[in-house]
């Protein structure tokens, strides 16, 4: 699902990403037809601006992820302020991109989000690991409960604290990209968290990004 304020822009998007093989199942140009076209078709992947009509960008993330946590949000804003960036990846979005992102770099940015992978235009990945880190060395709760990781799990876990795909862990470690896809669900199933922003946090948390 698209979600822009600009029509040209909106329908721009959408058309570039139906060429490249994606079915668009919506689109929307206020927040609250957002939420109320996700309800209706459940889509995979929302592309969305921040600065849309009430409600704005960072609470429609927030409740259509409350709604279904495997959905992934991209968003695709004009600004890369780092208010805006960090309030959006702390309402679960899972990638930020600049609108003067390239068509190709739009395109896989959706591709990647869509697996699970967390995209930033270059430049904000090291910010929002930044706050990541200034976070864990707040009072925050006890160690989610979980069971035991495995050895494997927890060396995937260590490389996701660390920003690497899902590509470049299945590379370092010989193994396919379903199978470290595989690892990261059964995490976030014992960790009882959603995504991989909450599971990113997490390893920042237990110092496994060092």
């Amino acid at each position: 699902m698209v979600v822009d304020d600009h029509p040209m822009w909106r329908d721009a998007v959408a058309k570039d990403l139906e060429a490249a093989g994606f079915a668009v199942v919506a689109t929307a140009a206020t927040g609250t037809e957002a939420i109320t076209r996700f309800r209706a078709t459940r889509p995979q992947v929302i592309v969305l601006d921040l600065q849309i009509p009430e409600p704005g960008g960072v609470e429609v993330t927030g409740t259509v992820l409350q709604e279904d946590p495997s959905a992934r949000v991209l968003i695709l804003s004009a600004s890369g302020e780092q208010d805006d960036v960090l309030e959006a990846v702390k309402a679960g979005a899972t990638g930020y991109l600049v609108k003067s992102a390239s068509r190709d770099e739009l395109i896989t940015a959706v591709r990647r989000v869509s697996v699970g992978d967390s995209v930033f235009t270059p430049g904000l990945a090291g910010l929002v690991l930044g706050e990541f880190r200034r976070m864990a060395q707040d009072p925050g709760p006890a160690t989610l409960p979980g069971e035991q990781l495995t050895e494997r799990e927890t060396e995937v876990l260590k490389m996701v604290a660390k920003g690497m795909s899902y590509k470049q862990i299945a590379e370092r470690l010989v193994l396919s990209h379903r199978t470290v896809q595989n690892h990261v669900q059964n995490t976030l199933r014992k960790l009882q968290l959603h995504n991989r922003v909450e599971l990113t946090r997490y390893a920042i948390e237990q110092g496994l990004d060092e």
